[in-house]
């Protein structure tokens, strides 16, 4: 293929590549052996990652090696990075867009009744240990991340990951999404909104072996202070929840 874009130098063409997706770069390397060579810079790909990738990847439990940034794209899209001891979260890309996915560990969620859950390690799982549910009963879940920890501008999907033989278990649970922020003006609500609330979620398989619930979305905007919370509360059909293990709440990008 000759034309004026392949005469251009490597830098402008991966400067032009830059400007598009991890996707979108990975088509182009199939136009000419000069895109290919471009969408290979690490310009390119540095700019696909978040920009905090650096201080995030520096908390990882294992130091992560890699040859070029693509490798670490792909590395970080593939495979979550345990981050600040491994005990309570993972860390992730979504492989489409490069932004910040992250799973709260089941040891770091606040879940009700502590004498009815044992925590052990899954050999599915991604941390040290998950939650077992050893007494059957009420069930309440909750969870929370900081806001200024998520990409900006996105919509976020926050789903409960676990394990049960039937898929229809927690069909009955509510789930409930809220703001918190203690920096609002002294006559508003500490709670500062129900950003969603639902009842009546199937359960879905995921990639990984588990199952999940989307406890429901969520916008995080540009420079959003304090925290967003999220529970699952099920007080229902009390022996349908027999089994149940918890892995954690992933907050991702949709």
């Amino acid at each position: 293929m000759d034309s004026l874009v392949t005469r251009l130098p490597e830098e402008c063409i991966a400067e032009i590549v830059s400007f598009t997706s991890a996707s979108d770069a990975s088509r182009s390397s199939m136009v000419s052996k000069e895109f290919k060579t471009a969408a290979e810079n690490d310009l390119v790909w540095e700019r696909f990652l978040p920009l905090d990738y650096q201080e995030i990847v520096s908390t990882a439990v294992y130091p992560l090696k890699f040859a070029t940034k693509k490798e670490l794209y792909i590395r970080l899209s593939d495979s979550p990075l345990l981050i600040h001891g491994g005990k309570m979260q993972s860390f992730s890309v979504d492989k489409k867009s490069g932004r910040k996915c992250f799973m709260v560990a089941a040891r770091e969620l606040l879940i009700s009744w502590k004498g009815c859950w044992e925590y052990k390690p899954h050999a599915k799982s991604r941390f040290p240990e998950v939650a077992y549910l050893i007494s059957i009963g009420w069930i309440h879940i909750q969870g929370k991340i900081k806001a200024q920890m998520l990409s900006k501008n996105t919509t976020y999907a926050a789903c409960l990951v676990f394990w049960l033989e039937r898929m229809d278990g927690l069909k009955s649970s509510q789930t409930v999404i809220r703001f918190l922020n203690d920096q609002l003006e002294p006559n508003m609500s500490k709670n500062k909104q129900f950003e969603w609330r639902e009842t009546g979620k199937m359960a879905k398989m995921r990639g990984d072996g588990w199952l999940e619930i989307e406890m429901g979305k969520f916008y995080s905007g540009c420079g959003d202070d304090g925290e967003v919370e999220v529970w699952l509360t099920e007080i229902n059909n009390t022996y349908d929840k027999s089994g149940l293990i918890v892995e954690g709440i992933e907050f991702r990008p949709v």
